[in-house]
């Protein structure tokens, strides 16, 4: 571990965690407007594929799919579509506002909501890039195993914490009593944020 920086490391992934991105997005809105436990499921989906894409760039799998193109380019198209699904559907609730009835909007159960967390940083390219920037800039050639552990388990307890944080505090009694009050701007917000995500996504050239 003597020839590995830590903290540089850890500073890295935080400010990638904290910069607004899809996934603070969606747990910040879905917090609010559904709920602590739906949060926090969440922010279990988004945690999870932080820890996929870690150990996969930490033990080489990362360099093999840069030097594939092809698969850049899948990503790119699945992550921009969904983001995009995310978009209209935000876009849906901000037009119809309180018309949509219950049977029309599906319950956000926990499973969902861990599902959708888990299926928005799977299919985003940036991820696999940070990655495998981070363990290839931060990491020596050589390095055993053990001390790749040690930086995969660092990297993904940070993750954990700063993910469910921002499910409690955007399902706290004045974020949500604030996202009651304006529901459909909140919502119109968050159809241009990930229709703005998507788009980039779409047009911005990987690899």
């Amino acid at each position: 571990m003597s020839d590995i920086n830590l903290p540089v490391i850890l500073f890295a992934a935080f400010i990638a965690s904290g910069s607004p991105g899809p996934a603070t997005l969606a747990i910040a809105g879905t917090s609010m407007s559904s709920g602590r436990r739906a949060g926090l499921a969440l922010a279990s989906g988004v945690t999870t594929g932080s820890w996929i894409w870690s150990v996969s760039a930490a033990f080489g799998l990362g360099a093999v799919m840069a030097a594939n193109v092809w698969f850049f380019e899948v990503a790119r198209y699945v992550g921009a579509a969904y983001l995009m699904w995310l978009a209209i559907k935000a876009a849906r609730a901000a037009w119809y506002g309180n018309k949509l009835t219950t049977k029309e909007m599906p319950q956000v159960t926990p499973r969902r909501a861990y599902a959708k967390g888990l299926a928005l940083h799977l299919t985003n390219p940036k991820a696999v890039l940070f990655f495998g920037a981070l363990y290839a800039i931060g990491i020596p050639v050589g390095t055993p195993p053990s001390a790749l552990i040690t930086v995969i388990l660092a990297i993904g307890l940070q993750s954990l914490v700063m993910f469910h944080l921002y499910a409690v505090i955007f399902s706290s009694a004045p974020m949500a009593a604030a996202y009651a009050r304006a529901k459909r701007w909140c919502e119109g917000f968050f159809a241009l944020a990930f229709g703005a995500i998507a788009i980039k996504v779409l047009t911005t050239k990987v690899g």
